[in-house]
């Protein structure tokens, strides 16, 4: 178990996989605490000698900022804002993304601008570390005023309110709390308002389909090599020439891995009887190295907002300024997440491209990839499932982001639809996975018919590893049972462990 500081040092992606795995530990130090104590310290004084209205904190919420509320009633405004809040419905959000959000909204929270308490941050940290994780739900943000209503079922089991999944179990959060003997918090001014306004929905999901698409373009890349090899490609389009005359780095960066991928391959060297190849085969750089420029641009984008502050308002205690601004508006995570999911698709679309060219009955493959096609389907049917995915992700990629509701009686006129975005975005991410499992196994099938001890050492050793686990298809078997194999093969190892061979 690694222990990580919560500091104001910037963070990156190599954190996510280890949050999100429950492998990562928290701790607070004395320097953090300080900044944490001392906006907390400026905030209540503020409130003090504060005469007129500080939005959120001496008043009530969206259209209802020209409320005040009294001195005696700050405590209930907070509570009320949460519980109010918490309308989350749809699907639970997975443990390793609930993992994710109460990361980052603790980094979040503990810069020193939000006016949180010690012992509630701290409250925050004893859920991560103890691995309870509160129950939220796919549906409710408009990804605007932040993720409140996600945002919100994080906060409730600090008030001994709503549930926790402990253990993989779900219980209700007053009995976990009594067991451990955390008493409820009652939440001060300000506190409610800061722990529903962020992104933190939006960044998890985001962060958690950058983290695995990074790793998917790699497979993306070591699978269309073994599909180029078994198909007979030309190995010409991927020279360094072409690529150097056209230099978009995902391009590049793509036509490198499969020339070391296929390094040392008796069977690229062979001659060939045809000109050139179908796009799918041909253009492999320039279509995945565009999808990874695009994740590229879009990890930036959720870089800055994984050591931002998001909440509203913020407090500046150097400059006496408290500022009711939007930095909770979601829509750079919107856009990049609207764009990432079209990345994807397009990796999986011509993924499933060359599969069906595979099993075409082209260049000395049998039809369907199978000894006595007619008799047997063969790799008929995986390709239909790879249609239907790439057909439905095409479908999932009509952007959140151009679509808006106003809510709050107009106050909050123009939304970014972020968290739908973020959600779908996830959706992509799996079918991507897949569809390149289907394509894994069918480019393994059509090896069987090649002279397979020609292949490129990296490929020999991926093969090799794959019918370990998944058999050659000599007559017609439950394909969706080899099908999950290829998925588990896929999402059980890195990529990198193959390329590292060349």
């Amino acid at each position: 178990m690694q222990t990580h500081s919560i500091t104001n040092d910037h963070i990156g992606f190599e954190l996510v996989p280890g949050v999100m795995q429950g492998r990562l530990k928290l701790e607070l130090p004395e320097e953090t605490r300080r900044r944490v104590m001392a906006c907390r310290d400026y905030l209540d004084k503020r409130i003090q000698r504060q005469e007129g209205p500080i939005y959120g904190v001496t008043t009530g919420f969206g259209s209802l900022c020209d409320h005040s509320i009294s001195t005696e009633d700050l405590r209930s405004l907070q509570r009320n804002l949460v519980m109010s809040h918490a309308c989350g419905m749809g699907d639970e959000v997975p443990d390793p993304v609930v993992r994710l959000m109460l990361f980052l909204k603790i980094q979040s929270l503990a810069y020193g601008h939000s006016g949180i308490r010690m012992e509630t941050l701290e409250r925050l940290v004893d859920f991560f570390n103890h691995d309870i994780l509160p129950v939220v739900y796919t549906q409710g943000s408009l990804g605007a005023s932040g993720d409140l209503a996600p945002l919100a079922h994080l906060a409730l089991p600090l008030l001994g309110m709503g549930e926790l999944r402990r253990g993989g179990q779900k219980l209700a959060a007053p009995g976990v709390l009594e067991e451990l003997g955390w008493e409820p918090l009652e939440l001060a001014s300000k506190e409610g308002l800061a722990l529903l306004n962020g992104t933190q929905f939006m960044g998890a999901w985001g962060a958690a389909v950058i983290s695995r698409s990074l790793e998917l373009s790699l497979w993306a890349d070591l699978i269309a090599s073994m599909s180029l090899e078994a198909f007979q490609g030309h190995i010409e389009p991927f020279f360094e020439q072409v690529h150097r005359v056209r230099p978009h780095p995902g391009q590049i960066d793509t036509a490198a891995n499969i020339r070391s991928i296929l390094e040392g391959s008796g069977l690229m060297a062979e001659k060939k009887n045809h000109v050139q190849d179908p796009y799918s085969f041909r253009c492999i750089p320039q279509v995945h190295g565009a999808s990874k420029d695009a994740i590229g641009y879009v990890a930036g984008v959720f870089l800055n907002e994984m050591n931002a502050i998001t909440d509203n308002p913020t407090i500046f205690p150097s400059d006496d300024l408290i500022i009711s601004a939007g930095n909770f508006h979601g829509q750079p995570l919107a856009l990049g997440l609207d764009f990432m999911a079209i990345a994807l698709a397009e990796l999986a679309s011509i993924s499933e491209r060359r599969i069906y060219r595979l099993i075409s009955g082209k260049r000395k493959l049998p039809s369907f990839l199978v000894a006595r096609p007619g008799l047997n389907s063969g790799f008929m049917i995986p390709q239909y499932t790879a249609a239907s995915i790439v057909s439905q992700n095409k479908q999932l990629c009509t952007p959140a982001s151009v679509d808006t509701i106003e809510s709050s009686q107009g106050q909050e006129d123009h939304v970014s639809m972020g968290a739908n975005a973020a959600v779908k975005a996830m959706s992509v991410t799996n079918n991507l996975e897949r569809v390149l499992a289907i394509e894994l196994l069918t480019a393994c099938q059509a090896m069987g018919f090649r002279e397979a001890e020609k292949t490129s050492p990296v490929l020999a050793r991926l093969l090799g590893a794959f019918r370990k686990e998944v058999p050659f298809v000599e007559n017609d078997r439950l394909m969706y049972v080899e099908m999950k194999k290829a998925n588990d093969f896929i999402a059980r190892r890195s990529a990198a462990d193959f390329f590292h061979l060349a």
